[in-house]
């Protein structure tokens, strides 16, 4: 009996201790810091499609390398063959024969790099436009809400900048048409 009252009296120490930390977090805080989290998730997924992109040319510049050594296995099998040397024809085949094999590799490693360097840079163009109309967005009702006095959030939308630039362009343009 006496543990389970300590249970219930630790659980209501623990609520407690969450609306007070609570109510001493800021919004605005807050805000600034899921911006924060956004940016280095964003920059992680940039980091990876430059190590996709990375290796994507490594593995096309091993496919030109074994390529290569492949036509030239393949005038070594063909001089052989020409020159009647079965031996070393045979030899130059089996050669010919493996880096074939790797180069297939190769070829399949690089189109699951390439796949995986399209889906990320599409993932990354994405939420880089989503990144920057919640930066925006955060930043517009971080000015609102140093504007209100009693610091409550205004439920309307925030105006881009670029929307502000567009009807100051209207504007002069339409003062100069009037002149």
């Amino acid at each position: 009996m006496t543990s389970k009252l300590v249970d219930r009296i630790a659980t209501l120490l623990k609520a407690d201790a969450h609306g007070v930390v609570e109510s001493l977090e800021e919004r605005s805080l807050l805000l600034k810091q899921c911006v924060r989290e956004a940016e280095i998730e964003l920059n992680r997924k940039r980091a990876r499609l430059e190590v996709v992109r990375d290796e994507a040319q490594r593995l096309r510049d091993a496919l030109a390398g074994a390529e290569r050594e492949i036509r030239s296995l393949d005038e070594d099998v063909t001089l052989a063959l020409g020159g009647g040397k079965e031996e070393l024809a045979r030899f130059a085949t089996r050669r010919l024969l493996e880096r074939r094999r790797a180069a297939d590799t190769l070829r399949a490693q690089l189109a699951e790099r390439s796949d995986e360097e399209r889906t990320l840079a599409e993932r990354v163009e994405v939420q880089q436009a989503q990144f920057e109309s919640m930066r925006t967005r955060v930043r517009a009702e971080l000015a609102r809400r140093t504007e209100t006095p009693d610091g409550a959030w205004v439920g309307e939308p925030p105006v881009a900048d670029e929307e502000v630039e567009l009807e100051l362009l209207r504007r002069r343009h339409a003062q100069e048409g009037g002149r």
